[in-house]
């Protein structure tokens, strides 16, 4: 790991994320709602988001929007959203001129991973979501159900999948 990317973890004070990667949650919204199994949510939350020396953000879904944010790296972060049987490839970067945008959205209930293009480097992000992020909305993949579902993307499933 570089000093970069350790002064990140260290003066952010992240933590390791259960998808891969570091984070630090740093807003969640004191207003409150209603969602639509009528639990009270936070209007919105944001973290910090690491990845380096290779690792990933395995595929997971919440129920609510995700905006990224792309803040620092070595590189940009590739998010792939898998979206009725589609593969569509987000890049988180400052580069526009490749396709690359400082601000990707991933839907609510999409099936999503993230990993860096360089991996030797690092990519620092932060997300938003909306209604605020809650754990219990959390739902990691597990292989044998996304291949089922998404057989033509077997091998982005079976690097990207925890379990």
């Amino acid at each position: 790991m570089n000093t970069k990317t350790q002064n990140y973890i260290n003066k952010l004070k992240l933590i390791d994320h259960p998808e891969g990667g570091f984070y630090r949650e740093v807003y969640r919204s004191e207003m409150v709602l209603k969602n639509v199994n009528g639990q009270e949510r936070n209007i919105s939350t944001s973290i910090y988001y690491l990845l380096s020396d290779g690792a990933f953000s395995a595929f997971h879904r919440i129920k609510s929007d995700e905006s990224w944010h792309y803040y620092d790296g070595e590189g940009f972060l590739e998010i792939l959203v898998l979206d009725d049987g589609k593969l569509e490839i987000l890049r988180l970067g400052l580069d526009i001129s490749t396709g690359e945008r400082p601000q990707q959205m991933v839907p609510a209930g999409k099936w999503f991973a993230a990993r860096l293009n360089n991996p030797d480097g690092f990519v620092l992000a932060g997300c938003t979501v909306a209604p605020g992020f809650d754990f219990q909305d959390f739902e990691m993949a597990r292989k044998q159900d996304l291949l089922r579902a998404y057989p033509e993307h077997k091998e982005l499933i079976a690097t990207y999948c925890l379990d």
